[in-house]
């Protein structure tokens, strides 16, 4: 508004906006970035989209022993569930299907290992065994979605290079007690010897051609996928092996049959010392060489001197003197295969990858 006859305007008078000015920097406000965060804030970052590791992860986030091989990423506690069930509807089938080859043929297996002097009795049950190795392969694949070579060792492999050591400790330590103890049952005028059993050269080729698979597929299911069920279901590897290692010595002994309770104890030592060597080894290789050494010498044995001196069960009556020098060899096989691992150095561990999500740290406060 104009003063009156001047036109001019007061000084207090509005004169409109004034001129634009850019504020000091000391006069704007903080960044929003330069603000301390509140406590426990963490940054929004992209979903989190799960992915499949790539070809060649090991299935492990942390090293695990060889009974807990199972425990990967995806470990669920009826994965075993289902390869114990595949196990069995396995085993029930191919059962079935050699007690109709039984009857047609008259040679049906002798599963309680008693006398197989028989070389169609002893192939047919060797026969009758492997087949427990390709059913154990199958439950990894089908029941864990893991290599089947997690069934031999902590390197997901058979380790071929610790077998030739392994059978050499096992005849120098249970060899050589077998020998002295068929020697003192001889003596002692318990044992009879008849000379070699007929078709003994047939036995012998069985014996050395399907003996040690068949103690293999052993191992597979007893030191292997059923003793790796029991453990897998138990958190802590040490008390896992206890457990799992008196449940299959239990179901070991009582799959042969035993006639008394000296021969039961006897299988069941012998089964205790097969899984203290996989415990010790992270594998099956010495727990194979075990058996296979054992099986062979014994076979061996009653095909050249005859039934009456080598046989896997006590008879009624007779010292006990010649089962406890096996006991011994077993004990000093344990025993050499626990000293031979500082040379030997077989893996205990499985190879891990971690891939869990990393832990974010608390945002630290701009200083």
């Amino acid at each position: 508004m104009s003063l009156p006859g001047t036109g001019a305007a007061p000084d207090d008078a509005y004169a409109g906006p004034p001129p634009f000015q850019r504020p000091g920097a000391d006069q704007l406000p903080p960044a929003p970035w330069a603000m301390a965060p509140p406590p426990g804030w963490v940054p929004a970052g992209p979903p989190q989209v799960p992915m499949a590791p790539p070809p060649g992860t090991p299935p492990h986030d942390e090293p695990k022993p060889y009974l807990h091989a199972m425990r990967a990423r995806d470990w669920g506690w009826w994965r075993p569930v289902v390869g114990l069930l595949l196990l069995a509807v396995v085993f029930l089938v191919a059962g079935a299907v050699l007690a109709v080859v039984g009857i047609l043929t008259g040679i049906s297996p002798d599963l309680t290992m008693g006398d197989l002097t028989d070389p169609g009795v002893l192939l047919v049950t060797n026969a009758t065994l492997v087949v427990g190795i390709p059913v154990v392969w199958l439950a990894w694949a089908v029941a864990h979605g893991m290599s089947p070579g997690w069934s031999s060792s902590v390197l997901a492999r058979l380790r071929w290079r610790l077998l030739p050591r392994y059978t050499l400790l096992a005849f120098c330590s249970l060899g050589l007690a077998i020998g002295l103890a068929v020697v003192l049952d001889l003596v002692t005028g318990e044992g009879d010897v008849e000379g070699p059993v007929p078709g003994w050269g047939w036995l012998l080729a069985v014996v050395l051609l399907t003996t040690p698979l068949q103690s293999a597929a052993e191992e597979y299911l007893f030191r292997g996928y059923l003793s790796q069920a029991i453990a897998g279901w138990v958190r802590s590897p040490s008390v896992g092996a206890v457990l799992a290692a008196l449940i299959t010595a239990t179901l070991f002994s009582l799959a042969h049959l035993p006639p008394d309770l000296a021969t039961f104890l006897d299988r069941f030592a012998f089964a205790l010392a097969a899984s203290a060597v996989v415990w010790l080894t992270g594998g099956l290789e010495a727990a194979i060489v075990l058996h296979a050494v054992n099986n062979v010498v014994v076979f061996l044995l009653a095909a050249l001197l005859g039934g009456g001196v080598a046989t896997e069960s006590l008879p009624e009556g007779a010292s006990v003197l010649p089962m406890l020098i096996g006991l011994a060899g077993t004990a000093a096989y344990v025993a050499l295969v626990a000293r031979s691992r500082r040379r030997g150095r077989p893996e205990t561990r499985t190879a891990a990858q971690d891939l869990r999500e990393p832990f974010l740290p608390a945002p630290v406060a701009a200083g």
